[in-house]
């Protein structure tokens, strides 16, 4: 993600108080969650559970929701093959720094393409991304379309509508799939809580 930086004679400013310290005091460790699965998917009530459940814990926790963020960091970006790329960019690079601050950044984004979610991971460091694949049905999803894009998507009215105009390609490795079409919200909050634990994000940092 850094080979289009325009940016120059920049230098990174390392902190005195260091990603390891925010830890110890949080007693968690960092991490990026990245919610993905197509538009219906159940992605944010996922996330904002789980961030609820985290927060009930007294871990230090904030959701990037994909509405949100268009509303101002990516509000000049469109919908346009080129531009959700860079909608992903943009949210990979704000979820590293929020790392660094020793947060657990739950993001809720489509993030259609392997490639681009690869990148995402590809900037955290090793074992702190953690891709979490929301599955559900195409037909499970429109039923749960409260905004009618599906429909105008399908009547030709939306461009590039994942899963309806533009592909969605499913994670070929992620660390969790959940089955949101299917499963009760409080049994997919469990899954995700279980795989934070087994993967030490709840462990004391010494």
């Amino acid at each position: 993600m850094t080979d289009d930086l325009k940016s120059s004679n920049v230098i990174w400013h390392h902190a005195t108080v260091t990603r390891e310290r925010r830890q110890k005091q949080n007693n968690h460790r960092g991490a990026i969650l990245w919610f993905t699965g197509l538009s219906g998917a159940g992605k944010s009530t996922l996330a904002h559970a789980v961030e609820e459940e985290l927060h009930q814990r007294g871990c230090r926790t904030f959701v990037l929701d994909g509405d949100n963020v268009r509303h101002g960091l990516c509000g000049d970006l469109s919908f346009s093959v080129d531009d959700r790329s860079e909608n992903i960019r943009r949210i990979s690079e704000v979820a590293k720094l929020m790392l660094e601050a020793g947060v657990i950044t739950l993001t809720a984004f489509i993030s259609p393409f392997r490639e681009e979610r690869e990148k995402a991971r590809k900037i955290a460091p090793h074992g702190d991304f953690y891709e979490i694949y929301c599955r559900a049905p195409i037909d499970v999803c429109e039923d749960r379309d409260v905004k009618g894009f599906y429909k105008k998507a399908r009547k030709g009215e939306i461009k590039e509508f994942t899963g309806i105009s533009s592909p969605y390609e499913e994670p070929s490795k992620p660390e969790l799939v959940v089955d949101t079409g299917t499963e009760d919200l409080e049994k997919c909050v469990e899954q995700v809580m279980n795989m934070l634990e087994e993967r030490g994000v709840f462990t004391l940092v010494d």
